[in-house]
């Protein structure tokens, strides 16, 4: 039977190389029978957590702001695997993915933490016009160790400043088979 992997792509570029990462990890996901549900942030409505503790993870919407995340937690709560696709930005990912990781808080609080482990797993797709992945790629291994969620690995893809530079590199065929490679 297939997974349910949400895909949360933070890039602004939606033909840029975190995209074309992207759609290669789908294709390869789909490949293998899973059902992939992709997010573009950068067109969403998401506002930066408030902190207030206020959520409560039971509700349909767990957060006390009401904005486009509503669309993302139904997904993220179904989901088996969570993708994060973004480009790299000053050492770590990009704020449009980084504000909906912070959002997804709401589901650890109040009734029942729904976020952390439930069989979770999780992989990083990344675009940069450097190679400077090290930082970025200590905060998602520390983010998977608090979540509890398997890390399927990730695709880091240097050397990519305009778009469409990644074409015909060898990160695209990597996100395809690590999407196929899903069990």
């Amino acid at each position: 039977m297939g997974k349910k992997i949400v895909l949360l792509n933070g890039s602004p570029r939606r033909n840029g190389n975190t995209a074309a990462l992207a759609k290669a990890f789908t294709e390869g996901a789909e490949s293998a029978g899973h059902t992939v549900t992709a997010f573009f942030l950068d067109s969403m409505s998401i506002h930066g957590c408030k902190g207030c503790f206020g959520g409560h993870s039971g509700r349909a919407c767990p957060c006390v702001q009401r904005d486009d995340m509503d669309q993302i937690y139904p997904a993220v709560r179904e989901a088996d695997v969570i993708v994060l696709a973004t480009p790299l930005y000053y050492w770590n990912m990009s704020g449009q993915l980084r504000t909906a990781v912070d959002r997804l808080f709401a589901l650890e609080e109040g009734d029942g933490n729904l976020l952390r482990g439930h069989g979770r797993a999780s992989a990083l797709l990344m675009a940069a016009e450097g190679h400077g992945f090290e930082d970025v790629v200590l905060y998602y291994d520390h983010l998977m160790q608090h979540l509890g969620w398997e890390n399927l690995g990730h695709v880091l893809a240097g050397g990519n400043g305009e778009a469409g530079d990644i074409q015909g590199k060898p990160e695209l065929q990597q996100a395809y088979a690590l999407g196929k490679s899903i069990g």
